[in-house]
């Protein structure tokens, strides 16, 4: 007998007509497997798997729900090791271990995850193990798939491997956490990092850290925010108003260390050094004309083929977040300087001034998940002079997030602002599947006379959540998104842009 066969069978019905599949009957595993997406009646003491669950049982089958069961089956399973694999990309800002924090948060603020069901319900109940919500976690070294896809990198695939410990004997400390991981993608970026988040005893102090390796392909749209100017023929090709895509392979190296000291419940402050270097900068363009990338450095003082950007860093952060990889209610805010000094190597001296703000509101006190999301990130240089592939702009926030739409850096200036508001909301009663729709405006100036604020470029799209780890709020999300001048793009990542 086929699985699509056994699949729709209707061997008994629950009272409101559903169709029922009893796995006393037929193999068990499947069951289990397809329990992920349709739920699970108990009847006469029995579990049952319930097929579509808003059809009747004298409804006849349709061949599109099995394949579209089957595919979203087999998408879970393939993707289900990042869930707990996944760290950010290398970022200024602090980030809690949420697989730890959020998981003693839900314990203890008595959140109800019992209608919720996740990728590791489905693995637990094969291997016939209970869902542990006690907090506790174990620590252990995770190799896993490091998969991605934006039309900035590509599509991506590698290997991570993460580790987690917990120092000291205090049950409230989190866990430290350290990964590393090799990648490559379709575009040609090769990328190898690793990076470290360790908790003292207590969390009285906390150690962030990364260095990286890579080979980058960065796509360049030009300076400003594409507005067309009556200036020079080189204020034009700076300005590319016609948003002409061009592309800077180099070498790119970072190494990055940060410490950071809780002075009052929620309110921490941090301070480090970051040094950023690129090297080999080619543009392959056999012409020789002039681009934004050669104007630029010529005009600022930075060599074409090599630079390096080092700096001191100084941050004040503030959150009152329920959860950072998906908030229900509550703030953060995080604002600093970062000083390039050249007595550090720094190729030119700069000081720039950053702010991130995000406020979560909750729609619903039955239905937390019902969110609206609101996100303010600004960067603006106060003085001196910053390399052109270090500016502020499209995607360039601390977990490389915004703009979705548009590639990285498809508009950018010496002063960015960028908006964002979402709403979130499930589509499922357990919380599976849910969806979001998202806008965002942008802005920043150049050099031809256009301020800040004064144009803003749109941009927007919507997407689907799949729940992972219901624990710490866990999600895929895929998301399509588009923007102006035909900008447009599939987005696969974990956990929400912010």
């Amino acid at each position: 007998m086929s699985f699509f066969d056994i699949f729709h069978q209707s061997h008994n019905k629950t009272p409101d007509g559903c169709v029922l599949y009893s796995p006393d009957t037929h193999g068990i595993t499947w069951f289990k497997i397809c329990n992920l997406i349709t739920g699970i009646a108990t009847h006469k003491h029995k579990p049952y798997l319930v097929l579509l669950h808003l059809s009747k049982a004298n409804s006849p089958a349709r061949p599109e729900r099995r394949w579209i069961t089957t595919l979203l089956c087999a998408l879970f399973l393939c993707l289900y090791g990042q869930t707990y694999g996944q760290t950010p990309t290398p970022v200024d800002t602090l980030k809690t271990d949420s697989t730890t924090a959020d998981r003693v948060k839900a314990v203890k603020q008595g959140e109800d995850l019992s209608s919720q069901y996740d990728l590791g319900d489905l693995l637990r109940g094969i291997l016939n193990k209970k869902t542990d919500l006690s907090g506790k976690t174990r620590s252990g070294v995770i190799v896993i798939p490091n998969v991605a896809a934006n039309p900035s990198i590509g599509a991506q695939i590698g290997i991570k491997a993460v580790a987690g410990k917990k120092f000291g004997n205090d049950p409230n400390t989190l866990m430290s956490v350290g990964a590393t991981s090799a990648s490559i993608t379709t575009k040609g970026i090769i990328y190898f990092y690793i990076s470290h988040n360790i908790y003292t005893s207590g969390n009285k102090w906390n150690f962030q850290g990364s260095l990286v390796a890579a080979k980058t392909v960065t796509p360049d749209y030009g300076l400003g925010i594409g507005r067309a100017t009556a200036g020079t023929e080189l204020e034009h090709v700076l300005n590319n108003p016609d948003r002409k895509p061009r592309g800077l392979h180099a070498q790119f190296y970072n190494f990055r260390e940060k410490v950071y000291k809780e002075v009052s419940k929620g309110l921490f402050l941090g301070g480090g050094v970051s040094f950023d270097i690129r090297r080999k900068i080619d543009e392959r363009d056999s012409t020789n004309s002039p681009t934004p990338y050669n104007i630029y450095s010529d005009s600022h003082g930075f060599k074409r083929a090599h630079y390096m950007a080092n700096g001191l860093l100084f941050n004040v952060q503030y959150t009152t977040r329920d959860n950072q990889n998906r908030a229900y209610k509550g703030v953060y805010l995080d604002a600093g300087f970062r000083a390039n000094q050249t007595w550090l190597g720094s190729t030119r001296n700069a000081l720039q001034f950053s702010t991130d703000f995000r406020k979560y509101v909750s729609l619903s006190k039955q239905h937390p998940e019902h969110v609206l999301a609101f996100w303010n990130w600004n960067s603006f240089l106060l003085a001196g002079n910053v390399p052109y592939l270090e500016l502020p702009g499209t995607g360039k926030d601390p977990n490389f997030r915004s703009g979705r739409g548009y590639t990285v850096g498809y508009f950018k200036g010496t002063q960015y602002s960028y908006a964002e508001m979402e709403y979130r909301f499930p589509i499922l009663r357990n919380n599976l599947i849910s969806g979001v729709a998202f806008f965002h405006l942008q802005t920043t100036n150049d050099e031809s006379g256009t301020k800040i604020y004064q144009v803003l470029q749109p941009g927007g799209g919507g997407g689907l959540r799949i729940l992972f780890n219901k624990v710490t709020r866990t999600n895929l999300c895929l998301d399509y998104a588009w923007g102006k001048f035909g900008a447009k793009g599939f987005f696969l990542g974990l956990n929400e842009a912010f």
